[in-house]
């Protein structure tokens, strides 16, 4: 049972720190190099380093609670780098048990 919710947690905040990607790259990027608007970047660039490293918190426990191998954890991490790639490692992950 804690494996499951420790794969819930990971695909949840997968989600969470995937769609803070998508804005920043997206929205604040836009608003700051279009628009002039620098504090877009500040403001959503801090909110997304703070659910990156939560991800990462969250793939470490997911590595070791699991056991699923290191290569699963790596392409979680690589998958983090790649816009919208948690979406994808969320399929993955779906696919599991």
């Amino acid at each position: 049972m804690e494996d499951q919710n420790t794969k819930d947690t990971l695909m949840m905040v997968g989600k969470i720190e995937g769609w803070s990607y998508l804005i920043l790259l997206f929205v604040a990027m836009p608003m700051k190099y279009i628009l002039g608007i620098a504090l877009a970047t500040k403001i959503v660039g801090m909110i997304h380093g703070g659910l990156f490293i939560w991800f990462l918190v969250a793939l470490y426990n997911f590595h070791n609670s699991c056991k699923q191998g290191i290569k699963l954890t790596f392409i979680g991490f690589i998958a983090s780098l790649i816009p919208f790639g948690t979406f994808y490692y969320n399929k993955e992950l779906a696919n599991l048990n």
